[in-house]
């Protein structure tokens, strides 16, 4: 009976923190991507310490999360928790004939967030860096391969070589967000390559995987 009440209490908390319009909004904003709180000022007319309360109402109710800038550490990036989304709500509905996935060295999440979204979509995709390394990581490699997707011949490869400016660009890494002048969406997605163990890389993998099946009822070509 205890865990009923506490699952109620939960809901209940939810409820009333979604029982606002700036936080309504709040929450549609961060549907298919994260942003710094600055970036949400640019897009929803509110007051900076207004936000600021609406935010810390949401983390409350364990609806949203911030997560420290892997590039300026100064940043941080406010991203929905997993099921606290309303995947009925369609709040937006966004229109590109490719996809491409972006981070650094195009090595690891990047090449995962490509090869995931082809499995998952008609919809072409590609995926690049800013800084490309020579080869894709071997965890890479290998958290594909258990999950039934080949990167054996993926090859890193430079945005500026293979861009269209249709393309709905997301970056999945928070240094190539900050170094491009724009991106469509971005996803705050820890980079494994540090780490190299396999947990690591099984972790990005299932974030990616979350982020695009989260995206794609948002998504048509």
């Amino acid at each position: 009976m205890n865990g009923e009440q506490t699952d109620l209490e939960r809901r209940a908390a939810r409820h009333a923190a979604l029982a606002d319009p700036a936080r309504l909004q709040i929450v549609d904003l961060l549907e298919t991507g994260d942003l710094s709180p600055l970036e949400m000022l640019a897009r929803i007319n509110i007051a900076s310490n207004l936000l600021s309360h609406h935010l810390k109402v949401l983390e409350r109710a364990g609806i949203v999360a911030r997560s420290r800038s892997e590039g300026d550490r100064r940043r941080t990036y406010v991203s929905l928790l997993p099921d606290a989304a309303d995947p009925t709500s369609g709040s937006i509905v966004l229109t590109t004939p490719r996809v491409v996935f972006v981070c650094t060295a195009n090595s690891a999440r990047s090449q995962l967030a490509e090869h995931l979204w082809r499995a998952r979509s008609d919809v072409p995709a590609a995926s690049a860096g800013t800084t490309p390394s020579p080869t894709v990581a071997p965890g890479a490699i290998a958290v594909a391969a258990r999950h039934g997707l080949d990167l054996h011949d993926a090859a890193p490869k430079l945005l500026a070589d293979i861009r269209h400016d249709d393309d709905l660009l997301i970056s999945v890494c928070d240094n190539a967000h900050e170094a491009l002048e724009r991106t469509d969406l971005h996803w705050s997605v820890p980079d494994p390559v540090p780490a190299n163990t396999a947990d690591a890389f099984e972790k990005t993998y299932r974030h990616l995987a979350r982020r695009i099946d989260g995206l794609l009822p948002h998504l048509a070509a």
